[in-house]
């Protein structure tokens, strides 16, 4: 005979509809997350011309951070009791970040950044009336965290783009 294994439901005080609504927010935060993190790294591994260095550098950093951030996100998503999309197919899907084609110069690549950077950035601002009414501090911890690091990267390659 065996014993049927009983999953016990989460409580930890947001509900059921609230829980899986802010994982699907932070499932397309996460998309996103994995597209800018894709395109900065390929952006490192081919960038060239005169701001080699300085580019191959600073794209390394960025896609650094964004690395340890896609754990975080999945992480918490996976703790509000959702399964965590983990697919280029699922990812294609909820990103939205264009995909880039072909190899651009390094200053069309700095523009590229910005503005995923910035898509970032307002995905996860977008979740946060959802996450602010369901009291989920967690959440909006991680989405502060998340908008303060796009912002100010997108800062920092903007001003590469001045004269």
């Amino acid at each position: 005979m065996s014993a049927k294994l009983s999953h016990p439901k989460i409580d930890i005080g947001i509900n059921e509809k609230d829980r899986k609504a802010i994982a699907k927010g932070l499932s397309a935060l996460l998309a996103d997350s994995y597209s800018l993190y894709l395109m900065t790294h390929n952006f490192h591994w081919n960038v060239k011309g005169p701001m080699f260095n300085t580019l191959h550098t600073m794209f390394m950093t960025q896609y650094t951070e964004q690395w340890a951030a896609l754990d975080l996100i999945a992480e918490r998503i996976r703790a509000l009791g959702e399964p965590a999309p983990g697919t280029y197919k699922e990812f294609a899907k909820l990103t939205s970040i264009e995909e880039v084609s072909g190899i651009p110069k390094a200053l069309e690549m700095v523009r590229l950044l910005v503005k995923a950077q910035e898509a970032t950035a307002k995905t996860a601002r977008k979740l946060f009336p959802l996450v602010d009414k369901a009291s989920d501090q967690p959440t909006a911890d991680l989405l502060t965290q998340r908008q303060d690091v796009h912002e100010k990267t997108a800062w920092m390659l903007r001003s590469l783009l001045e004269e």
